[in-house]
């Protein structure tokens, strides 16, 4: 009985229940959901396969509670010595018939065939995720007391859920498509896409007027650099014509000076014809 096992192995068993009552209200729901899925042949094989790994599940949890000297019990209650007796009985019998109850709402969800389908997706991986955490749990419990066989178990059921959940997540997308071509008209979807087109061209138009400043601001720096270096170019010019002409004027006196010499000579040689 679960009141005569020491505290480690309540411990064990307590989180096992756990997740043994999750397997349990998971059966009856995978089983509405199967129904429900039969225009999709992938999907529905999937949870049929699914279904099977569940019921799987449930029953080695149950043979796990069993040799650690415990007593399986579908109900997730705080602590392993209030599941048993009348209470235990009335607590799993309580959440079987709440997982029952479930179907046929699951059923009458969403506006259309595409949408219930994606509904209960959802449903199904956020069912996945908490059993990953159940399981994965269990795991690290078992491996900090000691017990590899219950830590082998949650390993071992922690990788079936993981891949049903990666399944979920690339189904997801697909179902959300189907809902759009099942219940948005063609004419809406083209709006969305102009829509969407006309939110870019306000983003190209502002581009393109900082860029004309942007050169304005360029060229008008260039040409005042241009307009310093020929105004100072211009002066040098000068004054070495300014200083060169000087030079030619004194050249000019040379010349002269020359002058009076040859008029010398001359007037010597007019003198010499002279006194001849």
């Amino acid at each position: 009985m679960a009141n005569d096992l020491n505290a480690r192995d309540s411990k064990l068993v307590q989180y096992l229940n756990e997740a043994y009552g999750k397997e349990k209200e998971l059966e009856a729901a995978l089983q509405a959901h199967i129904k429900m899925a039969a225009s999709r042949a992938t999907y529905r094989k999937r949870l049929q396969d699914h279904l099977k790994e569940t019921k799987a599940q449930a029953k080695g949890l149950e043979r796990r509670i069993r040799q650690l000297g415990g007593k399986a019990e579908a109900a997730n209650l705080p602590g392993p010595e209030v599941v048993s007796g009348a209470a235990s009985k009335a607590t799993a019998a309580a959440t079987k018939a709440m997982a029952v109850a479930k179907a046929p709402v699951h059923a009458l969800r969403g506006t259309g065939e595409a949408e219930k389908l994606l509904k209960n997706a959802k449903t199904e991986l956020w069912n996945e995720h908490e059993e990953i955490g159940n399981y994965l749990s269990i795991e690290t419990l078992a491996t900090a007391v000691g017990d590899r066989d219950t830590a082998k178990l949650a390993r071992e059921f922690r990788k079936q859920e993981e891949r049903m959940a990666a399944f979920l997540q690339k189904l997801i997308p697909q179902l959300t498509k189907a809902v759009v071509t099942e219940e948005v008209p063609p004419a809406e979807r083209r709006a969305a896409s102009n829509g969407s087109g006309t939110r870019s061209r306000p983003a190209k138009r502002s581009s393109s007027s900082r860029a004309k400043p942007a050169k304005r601001s360029s060229s008008s720096r260039a040409k005042p650099a241009k307009r310093a270096s020929s105004s100072r170019a211009k002066p040098a010019k000068r004054a070495s014509s300014s200083r060169a002409k000087p030079a030619s004027s004194r050249a000019k006196p040379g010349k002269a000076r020359a002058k009076p010499a040859k008029s010398r000579a001359a007037a010597s040689r007019r003198s010499t014809a002279r006194a001849s």
